[in-house]
Parts: structure tokens; C-alpha cells; sequence
């Protein structure tokens, strides 16, 4: 580990910190030359390999991800021009899936019509893996394109459990202030929590941390912060 590296983590304590504090912190600590990316990390209690236990969906972050999404949806006739008119960076049906089959994969985020997700389903090897392939729990399958592409631009963001039982959402930017970064987490908590499947059993929550990309984990008093939604 680098020495910027180590000096920051000497600046964290061993303690849980609350979620205002670490938000502080966070910007406090972040050493890269490039505005570094705000993630939440949250393990928790759930067995991944069980279907009844597999948490996902999406939250709407207060303050968005500080990123520009590039967002591709696949439509034709009406819906395509509803994409467009939208601001879609890329719209199309065949010629668009002939391209992604290709190998392009120069987008962040992607929506379909259900009439095309047959087609769409075909592309699950490269789509899938890199998290980009449309579900309908995630409102990217959907005929109302127009209003899931606004919505994305707003700083919706999908989070899935991973096969560590961990949820791993970005939460803004180190440019962002303290305030923004705490409301964007506390929107991910929220989700998360309302998301608990009902075969969970245990403590949900196990543990949370707040990081930047190439900063030091700042641990999170989650309970505290779960206390704050009842």
C-alpha cells in the first residue's frame, strides 16, 4: 500500500462512525488527482444462492451519482422516438442488438420494451455479466421508456446483492458536499431495507462501510443508521 494510502487510513479510528460523520470523513481522507467516486457497501445477512433471498432493485439518489450516464434503449417505431425525445444516447431495435452482439458496449445503462426482450434475452452473455441487461424489477423492461430513461438521468441506480452477500452502490462524488453524500446513502438504506426479503432471518444488516475509489473504508454505525427509519 502506498504511503498517500496509509496516511488516510491512520485518520480513520477504530469506531463506527455515524453517517454524517463519515461523510465528512470521506472527503476528508480521498488523496486521488481525479474526483473519486462515493460507494456504499452494505453486507448483509442473506444467502445469495437462494432465489427467495436474492435482494435487488433500485433507488432514486436525492443528488444523483455525479456521473454522466450514457443510456441505450432498445425500441422501435413510437417508442423509439418517445427514447429520443427523452435524451436516449442511443435508440434502435436489430440494428442496435447487432452491434451489442458485436461486442459494443459503450453505454452504462440500458432499457427495453417487453416486445423486444426475446431478442434482447439472446444477448444475456455480454449484457449480463457486466450488469447491464434490462429486468423488468428494475423498471429497465417497461413501455413507459420516456419516464425510465428521465429517471436514470435523475440518478436512479440499480444495486443487486453480490455472491459475497454484499450490496455495493455509488453514492455521488468526492466533490460532492457531506450533506448530499449522507442524503444519497440514506436513500440507499432505505431501499435496501424495504427490499429485506421476507425469508430473511437474523440481522439483516450486518455491516456498512463508506469509501472513496482509491481511499480507506470508513465503517458505519448502521444500526444507528437503520434507527432513523423506525
Amino acid at each position: 500500500m502506498n504511503k498517500k494510502f496509509q496516511a488516510a487510513k491512520a485518520k480513520v479510528e477504530e469506531k463506527l462512525y455515524d453517517l454524517p460523520e463519515a461523510s465528512e470523513l470521506v472527503k476528508q481522507i480521498a488523496f486521488a488527482k481525479f474526483d473519486e467516486t462515493v460507494e456504499l457497501a452494505i453486507r448483509l445477512g442473506v444467502d445469495p444462492k437462494r432465489a427467495d433471498q436474492l435482494v435487488r432493485g433500485t433507488t432514486a439518489l436525492p443528488y444523483g451519482t455525479g456521473k454522466k450516464v450514457r443510456i441505450v434503449v432498445f425500441a422501435k417505431g413510437e417508442k423509439e422516438q418517445e427514447a429520443k425525445a427523452a435524451g436516449a444516447d442511443f435508440v434502435g431495435a436489430e440494428d442496435l442488438l447487432e452491434k451489442v452482439k458485436d461486442g459494443w458496449l459503450d453505454f452504462d445503462s440500458a432499457i427495453a420494451t417487453p416486445d423486444l426482450m426475446g431478442a434482447v434475452g439472446k444477448l444475456g452473455k455480454v449484457l449480463g455479466p457486466r450488469g447491464l441487461m434490462p429486468n423488468p424489477k428494475t423498471g429497465t423492461v417497461t413501455f413507459e421508456v420516456g419516464k425510465a430513461v428521465e429517471e436514470i438521468r435523475k440518478g436512479r441506480v440499480e444495486f443487486k446483492v453480490d455472491k459475497a452477500g454484499i450490496v455495493h452502490v455509488p453514492v455521488g462524488k468526492i466533490s460532492f458536499d457531506s450533506k448530499q453524500i449522507k442524503d444519497n446513502a440514506l436513500a440507499v438504506f432505505d431501499s435496501i431495507m424495504k427490499a429485506k426479503p421476507a425469508s430473511s432471518k437474523g440481522k439483516y444488516v450486518k455491516t456498512a462501510t463508506l469509501c472513496s475509489t482509491m481511499g480507506p473504508g470508513v465503517p458505519l454505525d448502521s444500526v444507528g443508521v437503520i434507527r432513523q427509519f423506525g
